[in-house]
């Protein structure tokens, strides 16, 4: 029986319950909460040899619970088929450190968690615009979230127009991703460049820890979906940028998504027809860009019978179906990709307009998250409690 561990020098201990392959929430999250687990590494790790089987370097994982010593022995490489480094450890585990494990299921990619919530029902994606706002979504009871290109340049101060790096955003990816278990999708624009940097383009989200991307059929210099002035690239240059995601991701659940910017450029027919041909070259889901009324949405999921993703972006050319509507019509992925983004940026003009006006916050004080409720999503408490546990110091409160 093998689980697997994230290699992560200062793990805590809610993402060694999430890498282990337990819920958040079981039991055995208690019980690790009052221990101490930690890995002694023997030396560097080796690259895989050609045929993709890991070099096994040994090492010990190291368990200490109400006085109880366990030294486990493990064995890690660089295995192809995940993201970044992993550990595996071995099926001759200690059988006490094995009780505390017996109630965990087995880990599953984001990948895999992102196919299983599309496919279940109609998934409700919202754009998360930081790491918070990801943990704020997955405690309200969204089951994925998305990073928003549109939001993430918008955020460094820039419009959509492909200025960002692949750099940025895997950067953002991982940060979000490290924030919540929940599965993330991320806007990847046009690939950050032709079919060969696709590959490294998927990769690194892959290594981010997402659960999948979109690609989009846009020339550069690219330009918001619901903006006019776009222009496209021809269909096959396309399927060859999907051709090389899908060659390149190593997790073969890892979702590739492929946007069509075709209807608002060269119109409907051609956006089902570079749809159907993106599907061949091995997308997995299918984004019609600003389809402008709730006929086309129903006419494209008729003419394109696959798993397919609506934008309901707010101030765009279609109408703001609920995800009920968009379900009925044949609809696997509702993206709200904006959404809190945009709320966010007119509460905080508004509550500076009235700073700047008033001179005092206090208008202002009943639409404030109190401090309570930040420290409670932060999870600020338990930060306290591992502190004195590794010092035996007292943390006070900011």
């Amino acid at each position: 029986m093998l689980y697997q561990l994230s290699y992560i020098p200062r793990i805590d201990q809610r993402r060694i319950v999430r890498v282990l392959g337990f819920e958040p929430r079981t039991s055995a999250l208690s019980e690790l909460r009052s221990s101490q687990l930690s890995y002694t590494r023997a030396s560097q790790i080796n690259s895989a040899t050609p045929g993709g089987t890991p070099r096994p370097i040994r090492g010990s994982w190291n368990y200490k619970k109400d006085g109880m010593a366990v030294n486990c022995p493990a064995e890690f490489g660089r295995i192809p088929s995940t993201a970044g480094r992993i550990i595996r450890l071995v099926h001759t585990l200690d059988p006490r450190l094995r009780a505390i494990m017996s109630d965990a299921k087995p880990l599953r990619s984001p990948g895999a968690r992102f196919r299983e919530a599309y496919s279940k029902e109609i998934l409700a994606l919202p754009g998360v615009f930081c790491p918070l706002v990801a943990r704020m979504a997955e405690g309200i009871g969204f089951r994925a979230v998305y990073l928003s290109g549109g939001a993430l340049s918008a955020g460094h101060g820039v419009p959509d127009i492909g200025l960002l790096t692949s750099n940025d955003f895997a950067a953002a990816a991982v940060a979000i991703a490290s924030a919540t278990s929940l599965p993330l999708l991320c806007d990847a624009d046009t690939g950050f460049g032709e079919a060969l940097n696709v590959e490294r383009t998927v990769r690194q989200f892959e290594q981010a820890g997402a659960a999948g991307l979109h690609l989009e059929d846009q020339q550069m210099p690219k330009r918001c979906g619901h903006l006019s002035g776009k222009s496209l690239v021809d269909a096959h240059d396309m399927a060859a940028k999907i051709r090389a995601a899908v060659a390149a991701k190593r997790d073969p659940d890892f979702v590739i998504v492929a946007r069509t910017d075709a209807r608002g450029v060269t119109g409907y027919d051609d956006a089902v027809r570079r749809a159907r041909i993106y599907l061949e070259a091995g997308a997995d889901v299918i984004f019609p860009e600003a389809l402008e009324d709730s006929e086309e949405f129903a006419n494209f999921a008729r003419d394109v019978p696959a798993p397919l993703m609506a934008n309901m972006t707010e101030f765009g050319k279609g109408p703001l179906l609920d995800t009920a509507s968009l379900a009925a019509l044949g609809y696997r992925i509702a993206l709200f990709p904006l959404t809190a983004f945009r709320t966010a940026m007119k509460a905080a003009h508004q509550t500076l307009a009235e700073l700047h006006a008033l001179g005092t916050q206090k208008p202002s004080l009943s639409r404030m998250m109190t401090r309570a409720e930040l420290y409670d999503l932060l999870g600020y408490s338990g930060y306290e409690t591992r502190d004195r546990s590794y010092f035996g110091g007292k943390s006070e409160s900011p």
